[in-house]
């Protein structure tokens, strides 16, 4: 596994941690409003893991975990990324990726962790800062 795929991976996890924590704390504030079980368990915290995600990549161009590991995600061209980019790579790496990574293992591992699938649906590579 390539230190850039490791970086990669621990700053998930601590994204992941602070997107668990956040609707942990909102939950007494959600139940009072919403009745519906099911969005409380399932749709609050994947939309507060995207939202969260969205924010800290619009604002900064990298998340928390990403930053404490010295990784950024840009533009293939460079330029800053764009709201589509940042909804693309989300949406496209909590449904689709995986299945696609596993099915053409190699080209991503050409990519040395630069490239996952979600990174070129959306057309950004992740970078050591």
């Amino acid at each position: 596994m390539h230190d850039l795929t490791k970086k990669r991976a621990k700053a998930a996890v601590v994204d992941s941690v602070i997107s668990t924590a956040v609707p942990l704390a909102l939950e007494p504030l959600l139940r009072k409003k919403i009745k519906n079980e099911a969005f409380l368990q399932v749709a609050a915290p994947t939309l507060v893991f995207w939202g969260l995600e969205y924010v800290q990549l619009r604002l900064q161009g990298q998340t928390l975990g990403q930053k404490a590991f010295g990784i950024k995600v840009e533009s293939e061209d460079g330029n800053e990324l764009t709201d589509s980019q940042i909804l693309k790579r989300v949406l496209h790496r909590d449904t689709i990726s995986p299945l696609a990574y596993l099915r053409d293992r190699e080209k991503y591992a050409d990519a040395k962790g630069e490239k996952f699938p979600h990174d070129a649906y959306a057309h950004t590579v992740v970078k050591e800062q």
